[in-house]
């Protein structure tokens, strides 16, 4: 290699250098500049501490702004470029005297702070919005024949239930009547002196209760009295296609596998049990005397637990309770229709064993045999638990609306 060519490559090796140290120096002198220009002159009233952010503190407040779920990317880039420092500053701004004046750089505001009035604000109600769905806790295909109508104007309540009210009395099943209200937007039962106007009618005839399956007579009279109604209200009912009775049948027999009374009984030593100590102790124990003859203790909810009856034929009343005596007691737990039944039943057990205490009796079953700790477990177990956890699986829990239609 000749002289001439290593000098060649010494003074290209040369210019690099120095063309990378000029960068070098020159983007040291514009990022200074930059910093001068973007460093605000007062306290940023939006900050909470009064100190002015630095370049890397504007980085991480346009980070936080792109990455605020809810914003679109072209804002977000958006924002990101008008709050990025200048760095392609020419030469004469960089050799002026003083620096340029600059609008000050835009503060990222937080999606939070320009957004929430739209949050806040509830949507005003839509009137041709489809109505909810209609809980099973007031019809349940599974437990009723429903038949579906929709008015083309709304009508009273009171009209609907008026106008079929002879022709369905003569049923053996019940009749529930719901109806969509328009005012609250909500549905609701039917009352015969009702004025809420209804624009969705659904009436549903119970398939089954404690004296079996609907008969086919009753079903017979009752689509026909549906489809007077629907002419009635100008609509068209929707009845359902399906073997009705088949489904009575068999919701019948499962109901007839679970239904179960449970009583233990509290009889004499000798000395009959008087009316006024009953009474008192019943009332101590949070139960109260009915019209149909029964102390009954009520959950928190209003709904019986177990009841307590005279164990002789004479019932219990307000008019005889202080001159009446008997030889015995019965604590009455009807599973289907009490929900958590083994607990309830611990409670009863509980009540009856005190009561014996107060009242010098024993605790038997129907056959007057003795109930201690075993028997009871075991009643617990197979007589009230195994029933309810199959009322569970069959998606009827004990004591749920459906449950207290069907074991009526």
């Amino acid at each position: 290699m000749t002289e001439l060519q290593m000098g060649m490559i010494g003074l290209g090796i040369i210019a690099v250098v120095g063309v990378i140290g000029y960068n070098k120096w020159q983007e040291y002198r514009h990022r200074k500049v930059a910093e001068a220009m973007l460093a605000p002159r007062e306290d940023d009233v939006l900050l909470a501490d009064g100190a002015a952010p630095g370049l890397a503190d504007a980085h991480e407040s346009a980070a936080a702004v792109r990455h605020e779920p809810g914003l679109d990317d072209e804002p977000q880039l958006a924002a990101a470029e008008r709050s990025e420092p200048m760095l392609n500053l020419n030469d004469a701004e960089v050799q002026a005297s003083e620096p340029p004046l600059v609008s000050p750089p835009e503060v990222p505001v937080a999606p939070a702070v320009v957004a929430p009035v739209a949050a806040v604000v509830a949507p005003a109600l839509d009137d041709h919005a489809p109505p909810p769905s209609l809980p099973a806790s007031m019809l349940d295909p599974r437990i009723e024949y429903v038949v579906a109508m929709e008015l083309v104007d709304n009508v009273p309540a009171k009209q609907i239930l008026a106008t079929q009210k002879d022709a369905l009395a003569r049923l053996a099943k019940p009749v529930h009547w719901i109806g969509f209200n328009e005012a609250s937007r909500e549905w609701e039962r039917l009352q015969a002196d009702g004025e809420q106007p209804i624009s969705r009618l659904r009436i549903g005839l119970q398939l089954c209760n404690r004296l079996g399956p609907v008969a086919e007579a009753d079903l017979a009279v009752f689509a026909a009295a549906m489809q007077a109604l629907a002419e009635d209200l100008m609509v068209v009912a929707d009845l359902p296609e399906k073997n009705v009775l088949a489904q009575a049948a068999e919701v019948d027999r499962f109901c007839a596998a679970v239904d179960l009374e449970i009583g233990i009984n509290l009889i004499s030593r000798g000395v009959p049990f008087s009316g006024t100590k009953i009474r008192a102790l019943a009332e101590a124990s949070g139960m109260a005397l009915g019209l149909n003859g029964l102390f009954t203790r009520y959950d928190e909810e209003g709904r019986a637990q177990f009841s307590l009856q005279n164990y002789e034929t004479a019932q219990f009343s307000l008019d005889n309770i202080r001159g009446i005596s008997t030889h015995g007691l019965t604590f009455l737990l009807d599973v289907p229709r009490v929900a958590h039944g083994e607990r309830v039943f611990m409670q009863m057990t509980e009540l009856a064993k005190r009561f014996a205490d107060a009242l010098q009796g024993s605790l038997v079953d129907d056959n007057r045999q003795p109930l201690g700790e075993p028997q009871l477990d075991h009643i617990r177990r197979e007589f009230i638990g195994k029933p309810q956890a199959a009322m569970a699986s069959f998606g009827l829990p004990a004591g749920s609306p459906q449950a207290l239609r069907l074991f009526s």
